[in-house]
């Protein structure tokens, strides 16, 4: 079964094509970072209008490189949220009107679902059940996985997503647009003691998150220190990365799994990579990630969750929608 995966969530335009039997044929990927950097963020109006502009050229332009054509195609999956509205009606308009004009079914497909499944995509996939730490721009969730759709919320951010706190302390400092990137290699030229920024609701029981008192505490510092950047960075990502590491040894502990998954956009932060490969020797068990081009919005994401779920025998009818909120445990399982 060859699936079509489109992913426009938000501010990148993803285009992938999986094969049940051959696997990820190939991915291709437009990035708004360029138009965005300007106002300093997603501005949704522009990402919608640029999804328009590039899905269906992008759409040739994977057909192209694989060698594969429209009529091989078995179904469309795409992504009908949680992200911009505006963005998602893109990518869900465009992926149900192929499927019907190519008479294949359709199939709405989960975001973050995406995101969790994508290090399946990998040589050495993980085992259900397991452990999974989604931590994006959006999101940042820990979930008990024990199969496809079959997903318990352990602990959620409840105000900012810790990618969302990386991006906005960057803004603090002054560094460009992406913030997140721009931040890391900030850091790497940071004095990391010479702030001591807290670990947010370490010190009490839980797995919930909470990342916006970071930022307070970045831009208080940086008042009292202005010239600074390089060591704030180095200290809130310090700070995110063991928030992060002690909420996910906590989960393991409290399942009793030793399975880790981390995905989403700062799933590639190389330092919190670092830190949570040293927390499964400690705890006996295996860190799983997906590759770096598959940490980010992609179709491939999209396809293999798509595949997945019409081999299941679901899809959708003739309307179709978009879901800026989405809860992962309101899926139906596989």
């Amino acid at each position: 079964m060859r699936i079509l995966g489109i992913e426009t969530s938000c501010d990148e335009t993803g285009v992938a094509l999986y094969d049940t039997e051959q696997g990820l044929l190939g991915h291709v990927l437009h990035s708004q970072v360029p138009m965005h950097a300007e106002y300093g963020g997603v501005v949704p109006e522009l990402a919608s209008r640029d999804h328009v502009r590039k899905v269906l050229p992008l759409t040739r332009k994977l057909l192209a490189d694989t060698g594969a054509t429209l009529d091989s195609i078995d179904g469309v999956a795409y992504t009908a949220g949680p992200g911009l509205v505006g963005a998602l009606l893109v990518g869900a308009a465009v992926g149900r009107s192929l499927a019907f004009a190519l008479g294949v079914p359709a199939v709405a497909i989960n975001h973050m679902e995406g995101h969790l499944l994508a290090p399946m995509l990998e040589s050495d996939p993980p085992e259900f059940p397991f452990v999974a730490l989604l931590v994006s721009g959006g999101h940042t969730q820990l979930v008990q996985v024990e199969g496809v759709g079959r997903y318990e919320m352990l602990g959620q951010s409840l105000d900012d997503a810790a990618g969302e706190a990386f991006d906005k302390t960057a803004k603090l400092i002054g560094l460009g647009y992406p913030g997140g990137p721009a931040l890391a290699r900030a850091a790497e030229r940071g004095d990391v003691s010479r702030f001591r920024f807290p670990r947010p609701m370490t010190d009490r029981p839980g797995l919930d998150f909470s990342f916006s008192g970071l930022k307070t505490f970045a831009l208080n510092t940086i008042h009292q220190h202005p010239n600074a950047g390089a060591d704030v960075a180095a200290a809130f990502q310090l700070a995110v990365v063991e928030t992060l590491a002690i909420k996910c040894r906590r989960a393991l502990q409290q399942t009793g799994l030793t399975r880790l998954v981390v995905a989403g956009g700062v799933s590639a932060n190389v330092h919190l990579r670092e830190r949570l490969d040293r927390l499964a020797e400690e705890q006996g068990g295996r860190v799983y990630y997906p590759r770096p081009e598959l940490c980010t919005d992609n179709g491939a994401m999209i396809a293999y969750a798509g595949a997945l779920r019409l081999q299941a025998g679901q899809h959708e009818p003739l309307s179709f929608t978009a879901r800026p909120r989405w809860p992962m445990d309101e899926l139906a399982p596989v």
